[in-house]
């Protein structure tokens, strides 16, 4: 594992040097890609790289709907090391735009032929950060399917690149589309509940044959029809080589070096809606728990896991589950000094509760338990991609809902938690450097030592609200607090 660890990080220096061989090219590329997108008859030509699973489930069909109700992308080439894969998806993009679709096993190949102004990534994850480079520095926009990517030091690296290139990219949580997370970031910032003190969230599962082996094993899958070296990236310095197994290429998120199980797959869902919602992003101090405690198939993932993550705006996050218990599963919320927004399970919303604290704390007896509404979207994963189309049309990086910064923060979290799983260690986040380091007493005594110098609390981005719900009231008596100094009372 060191030695594939070692070659990962080899592969983002020779992606700098990529970056450095083709930069006129790029400048060059960047510069025409934004006068067709503010022309009203052009079109953004778009290509896929795996178009497996969700690749082709949620990428091709949706991107296929919208090209054919209009918007202005044409969807030019895919790519998959699966030959079925290939021609499945060109085949559905044929039929539903009427216009021929190349095929290709190698994504750089595809760079270099087709003229594309943007990717959409759907491999697995220890494939993201250098497709994500590559493409990034090839003057493309992109997709990027969640996890951003299988490392920290990948994403910061990914979150680097595309702040230097310029270009638009959407990491593919959809339900950060979902209107309810600005909705409930505005009522935060202006101090609905106080000081914000901790959210909880989830992601529970159940099966009779265990998380992800329902993805099925087909005879059609060998060596013949899948060119295994490249879907291990045996070359690139991503995976060791291990000899062909359909249940690896198939279920590949239950392996440590394709995937990260729950962490990655499910957490991350979770984990970066609520840093979106809060308006937080890269925590201080994370740590990790679980084990494989019932699906003993040879996966090596956890089945019962929990990220406790400390935010530097005073804020705690913890996101739990369980791969083996599905209908009691805990609700999803934000707690605040001075009430809650309780969200529920799940991912589709069209209201959540505010239930606030009693009024001996609030100081305010009018407030009461409400309900507030929000719209629903029917498809967020449509909606999700309207919006990359959307940003790239505009050519504006910042109008999308999901991107690499945000990515970052969210993967840094939960792979956090799988490191601290593993590896028995507390992790801190260097913000000003981002940076990585085992725990030490410096979180707890930082907070220790804001409560002696009597500070006030820190706050989300963008608080508006002052000392709204953020100071406590000193009681009368407290005057009675403090050291007896040559045996006198405080104050005589």
């Amino acid at each position: 594992m060191k030695k594939t660890d070692s070659s990962r990080r080899s592969f983002l220096k020779s992606s700098a040097v990529t970056a450095g061989m083709v930069g006129v090219g790029t400048q060059i590329k960047t510069s025409g890609i934004t006068e067709a997108a503010n022309s009203p008859n052009s079109k953004l030509r778009i290509g896929f790289i795996g178009v497996g699973s969700r690749g082709f489930g949620a990428h091709v069909t949706r991107l296929t709907k919208h090209e054919i109700n209009g918007e202005p992308i044409e969807l030019v080439a895919v790519c998959d090391v699966f030959n079925e894969n290939r021609d499945k998806a060109a085949d559905h993009i044929k039929k539903n735009t009427n216009h021929d679709v190349s095929r290709y096993e190698d994504y750089l190949e595809m760079f270099e032929k087709e003229n594309l102004d943007a990717v959409c990534i759907g491999t697995p994850d220890h494939w993201h950060a250098k497709q994500a480079i590559d493409a990034l520095n090839h003057g493309l926009h992109v997709y990027c399917e969640k996890p951003m990517t299988k490392t920290v030091e990948e994403a910061i690296e990914v979150m680097k690149t595309w702040k230097e290139s310029g270009k638009v990219m959407q990491v593919g949580v959809q339900s950060t589309s979902l209107p309810v997370w600005n909705q409930i970031n505005e009522l935060l910032t202006a101090g609905q509940l106080g000081k914000v003190l901790m959210y909880q969230t989830e992601y529970f599962r159940n099966s009779a044959q265990g998380q992800w082996r329902y993805y099925k094993l087909t005879p059609q899958m060998t060596p013949r029809n899948i060119n295994w070296k490249k879907w291990l990236g045996v070359d690139e310095g991503l995976a060791e080589y291990e000899d062909f197994d359909r249940a690896v290429y198939r279920q590949w998120r239950r392996f440590w070096p394709y995937g990260s199980g729950m962490f990655t797959d499910l957490f991350v869902h979770r984990t970066t809606t609520m840093l979106k919602g809060i308006g937080l992003r890269f925590p201080g101090r994370v740590v990790g728990a679980g084990g494989l405690y019932l699906e003993y198939d040879g996966r090596d993932v956890p089945d019962v896991a929990t990220v406790a993550a400390d935010f530097p705006e005073g804020v705690q996050g913890l996101v739990t589950a369980t791969m083996a218990c599905q209908n009691t599963p805990i609700r999803q919320l934000i707690r605040g000094h001075l009430g809650s927004f309780v969200l529920g399970t799940g991912e589709q919303f069209d209201g959540f509760k505010f239930i606030p604290e009693r009024p001996q704390v609030t100081r305010n007896s009018k407030l009461q338990e409400e309900r507030i509404a929000t719209e629903s979207i029917d498809d967020t994963t449509l909606a999700h991609f309207k919006n990359w189309i959307d940003a790239m049309s505009a050519n504006d990086p910042a109008l999308c809902n999901n991107d690499p910064e945000l990515g970052a923060a969210a993967i840094t979290t939960v792979i956090l938690g799988a490191r601290s799983y593993r590896e028995g260690k507390v992790f801190h986040f260097d913000h000003e450097n981002h940076t990585i380091h085992d725990g030490t007493s410096e979180w707890a005594t930082t907070w220790e030592q804001k409560s002696k110098r009597r500070e006030k609390p820190n706050h989300i981005k963008n608080w508006t609200a002052g000392d709204h719900g953020s100071l406590l009231e000193e009681p009368e008596y407290m005057k009675l607090a403090g050291p007896w100094q040559n045996g006198k009372e405080p104050g005589s």
